[in-house]
């Protein structure tokens, strides 16, 4: 009979990571308020929401259940890669 009262869950949210998103997708916002040279639409936005989601949800996802450092280090520097190369391709117009 074991007597575990410490069941600890392995899942924590990390609000920073969260707040980064938040900050990257308001510099955006800010110059399209403040200059005529950033042009961003509601789908611009859209867009870059859903990606910013992805990467945060695909970092949580790494960090939380993967147990070795070196997988965890792998599967987020692929999403930061799979990250900015749709950004890329998507600032220079091939998927339009």
């Amino acid at each position: 009979m074991t007597t575990d009262t410490a069941t600890e869950s392995r899942f924590r949210f990390h609000p920073s990571l969260w707040m980064c998103a938040a900050m990257m997708l308001a510099f955006p916002a800010l110059g399209t308020l403040m200059s005529d040279e950033v042009n961003w639409g509601a789908g611009d936005f859209a867009v870059f929401t859903l990606m910013l989601a992805g990467l945060c949800v695909g970092i949580e996802v790494a960090w939380h259940f993967l147990d070795s450092p070196r997988w965890r280090i792998g599967a987020m520097l692929l999403g930061l890669l799979l990250f900015g190369t749709l950004w890329a391709h998507l600032a220079v117009g091939i998927f339009d």
